[in-house]
């Protein structure tokens, strides 16, 4: 039986309401209660020094076949100027590098450097899971998931028409939500534009909350609250995850409300919401929407979001919305891009990009970003997220982090912006500072309360050993950006940026409950329609494990009643 002391240090656990000086025990692999003259085979001195649960980025393209695309799209991103980047000094490094697309061991070393323990690719297509899981269970150290795409599949789109505007086929479409899920071993289910992808196969190129698809008749708001109400009924913990319609159009404010509104009460997670918050006031016809869309997270407290905060400097855009992607390629930097069609599943596109301070759109794209992390209320409805690598690299967190906290380096860094968004925007009026328990909350404590990850996120007595203690910083960048240790399962994994141990992370997905006779329904789709042989589409644990390398499974726990946690 393995023991660990952390002495002394500034314990932040929101979840269980701790913001105090103490000692916390770790033992096999646990948080545990102290045992009075126990000894300990390690003993941190932790004054000076924060105590937090690990990190938890929940919105992260790290796996699947656009991040592949977006590698090889970016080679320069993986050289120093005509030169390949220098290998690693660290002999437990192996070769991996790049930014804005790193490669999967850069990915884990990066994050653990940080304090994250955990991350989620939002954008799994079934047909690809298998892919998608091998290539996260090649990120060192992280547990992960995914979430599995729908919504724009165009069995899903012949269902919701054959049932009507009744939804008189629900059941179904709930047992063939159920089965992805299970099949694709993902945590939850993520839409894309609703019915945009499809669409756009149709040659639509919008497709707003009410407007019909071409093709199946079926609305954005039909899509969105018949797969809200469906994981609702299979008590999956994380709700929809939404992609809105419209990303990155000039007055898509309305198109968000409307989709919050479809939802009906319904719970939800509208992620990169900065891409869905512009207004068409003012001279360029382009403009924050930031306060409307706060005051709607704040009335709907079953509703939260996550940023997807605009970084300045170079990156790629890598997004299964391949309507709004054709849309935005001519305005690649460097010139090229990729597009591609996914079976009768899905798309994607990757845009390489660079956010540039002295661009009106850049720059108010970065302040409605701080705007809507500083005007929601409730720190538990928003997550820290750049929608990497979409608004900027997850290695851009500590300086995100700093932007949140200190006032007076936000109206630094706002000051060398576009003059006409430094002149009329709201954020330089804005006072308020996050503080180090709303940074704990949008970085731990929510991410795991969002997903069900009952035993991650906090350090609570019994709960998984994932541990960052930062040194207590006025630079808040600095002390964000390497801790002086982070424990995975309570082994240590980095000390002061250095790696101590890669070892092999755990895989997070949900299995609810359905009715098998949908598989004959599926059966006849697959083979009718699909690249897989039907009986080969479903990941079993054994192969899950193997695809991981190894990697533990964490199945998280689906309310039986259908209620919230």
């Amino acid at each position: 039986m393995s023991s660990l002391l952390i002495r002394g240090g500034r314990v932040i656990d929101p979840t269980n309401g701790i913001d105090a000086v103490r000692d916390l025990v770790v033992r096999d692999g646990r948080i545990a209660a102290a045992m009075p003259g126990e000894r300990h085979d390690q003993t941190i001195d932790a004054q000076g020094c924060v105590v937090m649960a690990g990190g938890i980025d929940m919105h992260t393209h790290i796996g699947g076949g656009k991040v592949n695309l977006a590698r090889m799209l970016m080679a320069e991103d993986h050289r120093d100027g005509a030169n390949p980047i220098a290998l690693p000094d660290n002999l437990l490094e192996l070769a991996s590098c790049g930014s804005c697309s790193p490669g999967t061991l850069s990915t884990g070393y990066r994050y653990v450097e940080m304090g994250y323990t955990a991350a989620f690719e939002p954008a799994m297509v079934p047909s690809n899971a298998r892919h998608a899981h091998m290539e996260m269970g090649d990120v060192p150290v992280l547990d992960h998931g995914a979430y599995v795409m729908l919504g724009n599949d165009e069995l899903f789109l012949q269902l919701l028409a054959e049932g009507g505007p009744e939804a008189k086929n629900f059941a179904q479409i709930r047992d063939y939500t159920a089965w992805t899920i299970h099949a694709s071993k993902a945590m939850g289910v993520k839409v894309v534009n609703p019915g945009g992808i499809s669409a756009f196969k149709f040659n639509q190129r919008k497709l707003d909350v009410d407007e019909p698809h071409v093709r199946w008749q079926v609305t954005p708001r039909q899509v969105v609250h018949t797969l809200a109400r469906a994981l609702k009924e299979l008590g999956v913990p994380h709700p929809l995850h939404i992609h809105g319609s419209n990303l990155g159009v000039a007055g898509n404010i309305r198109s968000t409300l409307d989709t919050i509104a479809a939802l009906e009460g319904l719970p939800a997670h509208l992620t990169h919401i900065q891409f869905h918050a512009y207004g068409t006031e003012g001279p360029k016809k382009f403009s924050s929407a930031a306060l409307q869309i706060a005051e709607a997270v704040n009335a709907n407290p079953q509703i939260s979001i996550d940023i997807g905060q605009v970084m300045f400097g170079q990156t790629v855009t890598a997004s299964g919305d391949t309507m709004r992607q054709h849309a935005q390629s001519d305005l690649a930097n460097p010139r090229k891009w990729v597009g591609a069609d996914i079976e009768l599943m899905a798309g994607c596109g990757v845009v390489p990009f660079r956010y540039r301070e002295q661009s009106y759109v850049n720059a108010l794209q970065w302040v409605i970003g701080l705007e809507i992390f500083l005007l929601v209320r409730n720190p538990w409805q928003v997550v820290l997220t750049t929608d990497h690598p979409n608004g900027g690299p997850f290695t851009s967190y500590p300086h995100l982090i700093r932007l949140l906290m200190d006032r007076s380096f936000r109206e630094e860094q706002l000051s060398k912006l576009h003059p006409e968004v430094v002149a009329n925007c709201a954020l330089k009026s804005i006072t308020r500072e996050l503080t180090m328990q709303e940074i704990a909350v949008m970085t731990r404590a929510g991410p795991a309360k969002l997903l069900g990850l009952k035993e991650r996120g906090h350090l609570g007595e019994g709960a998984a050993a994932d541990i960052a203690i930062y040194r207590e910083q006025s630079d808040r960048e600095a002390m964000f950006r390497t801790p002086e240790w982070v424990f995975k399962d309570g082994a240590p994994v980095a000390k002061s940026g250095t790696l101590l141990a890669t070892p092999v992370g755990g895989t997070h997905f949900v299995e609810p409950a359905y009715d098998t006779a949908i598989e004959k329904t599926l059966r006849k789709h697959w083979q009718d329609h699909g690249a897989i042989n039907f009986d080969n589409v479903a990941i079993t644990h054994d192969e899950l494990c193997s695809c991981c390398n190894g990697g533990r499974l964490l199945p998280a726990e689906c309310f039986t009643s259908g209620g919230e946690a």
